[in-house]
């Protein structure tokens, strides 16, 4: 915890000595008076907590583990378990856990001044990221078919992506790839498909040809076929100039509806 610099009251006379040889009387008692003002304020504003009280507050407080935000900052988690379990009195990562946390760093660092950051314009609001990973799987070519690898069991991938959507245990995600969904989806946007949900004309979905092989298109229902019973379906690109992909000239089936869109800025 930082230390404030607290001057007597003797002190403050000698300063105004020798910066103001010829003064006031009532300015210094002012001054003073201001100044006692000042430090009382910063004692009450001070959160006394020690630093991991405050860690740990925050994070419960986005319903984190510290697994999940050690990979939110960047770091291991021995480091969030070492700042929390008081290991570790202070840390180069306290601003970047601040900000991960969406609280003040020298709320954060020190317990000084407010917990949640600077107030907001009336017309927004902070937002929460979500606690529930989602694992990137592969790959989904927006064009062609293309092979969408999956060696993980549920539930698990190199690389994830957090959101506080209700989705089903079985929910992944993928990076689009190509230009048949543009403008709408660009290359290197990630969309989170649940297979659970069923799709509904105009929703977005990803779809296998029987295969490992996938794309990811706008669905159109088109009826049932009369002998066999079986749902008859487009899937149709955004971009004109991609053909349009019909069940009953290329077998296939829908394995997931787009839950969310992640738009990436690009410059």
């Amino acid at each position: 915890m930082s230390t404030d610099l607290i001057l007597s009251d003797a002190v403050l006379y000698q300063v105004f000595d020798d910066l103001l040889p010829v003064h006031d009387g009532d300015f210094i008692a002012k001054a003073i008076n201001s100044k006692r003002q000042c430090d009382s304020a910063i004692y009450h504003n001070r959160d006394m907590k020690t630093l991991a009280e405050r860690l740990k507050e925050a994070r419960t407080d986005r319903g984190l583990s510290q697994v999940a935000l050690a990979k939110m900052v960047g770091i291991g988690q021995a480091t969030v378990a070492s700042i929390e379990n008081g290991r570790n009195k202070g840390s180069t990562y306290t601003t970047q856990l601040a900000v991960a946390l969406g609280v003040s760093p020298a709320w954060l660092a020190d317990g000084v001044g407010e917990k949640s950051t600077s107030r907001l314009d009336s017309n927004v609001s902070p937002s929460s990221i979500g606690s529930r990973h989602i694992p990137i799987i592969d790959y989904v070519q927006a064009g062609a078919w293309t092979t969408v690898a999956d060696p993980f069991p549920p539930g698990a991938a190199y690389e994830y992506v957090q959101t506080d959507l209700d989705l089903s245990g079985s929910a992944f995600a993928l990076r689009v790839k190509g230009r048949s969904m543009a403008p709408e989806f660009s290359e290197g946007d990630v969309i989170i498909i649940d297979p659970s949900v069923s799709p509904t004309p105009g929703d977005f979905v990803v779809a296998k040809n029987g295969g490992d092989e996938a794309t990811f298109k706008k669905y159109r229902p088109r009826g049932v076929d009369p002998k066999t019973g079986t749902e008859i379906f487009e899937l149709v690109p955004l971009n004109e100039d991609f053909a349009t992909i019909k069940s009953t000239e290329c077998p296939c089936m829908i394995i997931g509806t787009m839950m969310e869109h992640r738009r990436y800025r690009r410059r």
